[in-house]
């Protein structure tokens, strides 16, 4: 990720106030100069607002920067390589200092002087204070029927399969909301697409909740950049929540296993598989060359174990090998590998015996059944061992 950042260096403050912008250049003054006006009478010179930029092709994040000799509390981050409304959030709260945590957007659809009331529900002790369009004197301005069917679908599909999440709130796709840093660690934060408030949510630890009504606003400049995506994001995000925080969740905080790496561990497996069951059945089938079944065995993973290899230093542990590089390294590399997969194959070796010899498994099933067996154990020890990155060239 590159970023660049124009940064005052201020101390501690009370707020962080994050803007995500992407082509908002019609709009960043304006709101620039209401939310340093209304903040400055409340809690003058005790804020941060952080536009966070996504290299908007109006260049919106030009004119941001242009107005901080006029605004001292406002601060730009120009990402060139990174996109995404709750990623740009979290970068904002990650660099700034505020006490009170905030997001608004940057086109004026969330009315300004809403955060004034956001402030004192934080006051009256909120851990998180939103701002809703569906409680009294919330709405929205102009919404067709079509939008309005999709929003309130998308909370219900939300209530479905978080209840216990989306339920604390009457707007969870609320994008205007106060949270107290103590609450929420940013570094925890993983969303997906638009929707930050609904993974403060659950991820945060948020006791009292506060919601203040307003009213969503049509836009004055720009156009909306709500497409399917969005929607597809959102669907993502729920699901990968859900997984996270359910059953399957906590059994990966007892047993943590990033599940990304090792799903590229498993793919590459099965090109092992296929490669280790063609080659023991060219060596041991008696329409072949009949090969006693543990001799096969063993060569045949030797070749799989090869293959393996080479996939995962190019794929799965990519990362880490580029830490390590160089033929003596990538030797060692493959050393450690074989020797992990060689104490793998000697459960395989006894299990598809114990399988085929005792249970009468046939010696396909009984080969698919041991590779599998072992499959968790070689992850675990080549991710602890093979790619155990111990020195890095400089």
């Amino acid at each position: 990720m590159h970023t660049t950042p124009e940064v005052n260096h201020l101390v501690d403050c009370y707020l962080c106030l994050v803007i995500p912008t992407y082509n908002e250049s019609r709009n960043i003054k304006d709101l620039i100069r209401t939310l340093s006006h209304l903040l400055n009478e409340v809690i003058p010179h005790n804020y941060e607002l952080i536009v966070v930029d996504d290299n908007s092709p109006d260049n919106t994040w030009k004119i941001a920067q242009s107005l901080i000799p006029e605004y001292p509390q406002l601060q730009v981050i120009h990402r060139q390589h990174e996109r995404g409304l709750s990623t740009a959030v979290i970068q904002g709260w990650q660099v700034g200092t505020g006490k009170i945590l905030g997001v608004i957007d940057g086109d004026l659809q969330h009315p300004p002087e809403i955060l004034l009331k956001l402030l004192s529900a934080i006051e009256q002790g909120a851990d998180l204070a939103v701002a809703s369009r569906h409680i009294e004197d919330g709405g929205v301005s102009d919404w067709s029927m079509i939008r309005r069917f999709l929003s309130r679908g998308a909370q219900l599909l939300g209530l479905v399969i978080l209840p216990n999440v989306l339920g604390r709130v009457s707007d969870p796709m609320s994008g205007y909301f106060l949270v107290h840093h103590s609450a929420v660690n940013p570094q925890d934060l993983n969303p997906l697409g638009y929707k930050i408030l609904i993974e403060v949510l659950a991820r945060g630890n948020i006791k009292q909740i506060a919601e203040v009504g307003y009213v969503f606003q049509e836009r004055q400049a720009g156009k909306s950049k709500v497409s399917w995506k969005h929607y597809l994001d959102y669907l993502h995000h729920l699901i990968r929540l859900r997984l996270s925080l359910g059953r399957l969740g906590k059994l990966r905080q007892r047993l943590p296993l990033p599940i990304k790496r090792f799903i590229r561990f498993g793919l590459v497996g099965l090109t092992g598989v296929f490669v280790d069951m063609s080659v023991l059945y060219l060596l041991h089938d008696p329409t072949t060359l009949a090969w006693g079944l543990t001799r096969s065995k063993i060569i045949a993973a030797e070749v799989a174990i090869i293959n393996n290899f080479a996939w995962n230093d190019a794929w799965t542990f990519r990362d880490l090998a580029l830490q390590q590089q160089g033929w003596g390294k990538s030797l060692k590399r493959l050393l450690k590998f074989n020797i992990v997969c060689l104490v793998g194959l000697a459960l395989n070796v006894l299990l598809l015996n114990l399988l085929f010899n005792i249970l009468g498994v046939h010696y396909l099933l009984a080969n698919l059944i041991a590779i599998a067996a072992v499959t968790l154990w070689n992850f675990w020890i080549n991710l602890k061992l093979s790619w155990r990155v111990t020195e890095v060239d400089k």
